[in-house]
């Protein structure tokens, strides 16, 4: 995930739960601006192509799109600035919860409605966002159809039962780690692991030395580098000696969004867990 996209999503992290509806239409949106990376995905899958009339700049560039690029390329990409969004004139944007106050005060007056959504700390917090975004778009069936495959992947994705959680840190670019309230591990307990940044009191961007964790090694090390390779401290070769852990990639897109991310990601986490 590229510094811009991990600080968006960070701040985001930090945001309420709830999704705050502003001036949202009472009819069908024909024209919809998404301009943050995780309702981009959402949108692409629930709206008409024609009612799109832009997806963020993230989900266009490979080393910051939580979606499928070639997907994301057939729209046109904005920055989010008000003067893209007012040439664009769409029936309603889409956001996170951290929009400039002067970008929301200028759709505003331009009476463009805005809808933020906050980063989903819960796969419940993610279903309901679904639900919200196809309403807007007027698909409800197909955010229900959405919700449906999220959760056979997650019944697919299930530890056996009585297998014991196996201890797994996810383990970002420069040695942080994510919260305990974060989708992510939500995700490590719904497919067979146990949090080891957060049975260490461990919260959201915390640091966690090499040091540490090689006098305390977790049974997993999902390394969530860049998506350029692996950082410096991710391939330290002192790593390589930890007898009875392994290390694991995860592609750091699947960190954050929720949505169709939550299919891949659930996927990919039941995969480490059964080659231990």
């Amino acid at each position: 995930m590229g510094r811009a996209l991990l600080a968006v999503v960070l701040l985001g992290a930090c945001s309420p739960v709830a999704s705050p509806v502003q001036r949202a239409p009472s009819g069908p949106a024909t024209a919809i601006a998404s301009v943050n990376p995780c309702t981009d995905a959402i949108l692409a899958e629930v709206a008409d192509p024609q009612q799109i009339s832009a997806l963020s700049g993230y989900s266009s560039d490979p080393a910051s799109s939580s979606m499928d690029v070639g997907v994301a390329r057939r729209f046109p990409a904005t920055s989010g600035t008000v003067e893209e969004l007012a040439a664009l004139r769409p029936a309603l944007v889409l956001s996170g919860t951290f929009t400039p106050p002067a970008t929301r005060n200028a759709l505003n007056r331009l009476g463009i409605p805005l809808v933020e959504i906050p980063i989903a700390a819960t796969v419940e917090q993610s279903e309901a966002q679904i639900r919200q975004i196809a309403a807007l778009a007027h698909h409800a069936a197909r955010g229900e159809a959405l919700i449906a495959r999220i959760d056979a992947a997650l019944k697919a994705a299930a530890a056996p039962p009585g297998r014991a959680p196996a201890s797994a840190v996810v383990w970002q670019a420069g040695g942080i780690v994510p919260g305990e309230q974060t989708l992510v591990s939500d995700l490590l307990r719904r497919t067979g692991f146990a949090s080891f940044s957060g049975a260490r009191g461990l919260r959201q961007a915390d640091y966690l030395p090499l040091e540490r964790m090689l006098a305390d090694p977790p049974r997993v090390i999902l390394a969530a580098g860049t998506r350029s390779g692996e950082d410096r401290l991710l391939a330290h070769p002192a790593l390589r000696a930890l007898a009875g852990t392994t290390r694991a990639p995860l592609d750091p897109a699947l960190l954050w969004c929720g949505g169709p991310t939550i299919i891949r990601a659930a996927a990919r986490l039941a995969q480490v867990r059964r080659s231990l």
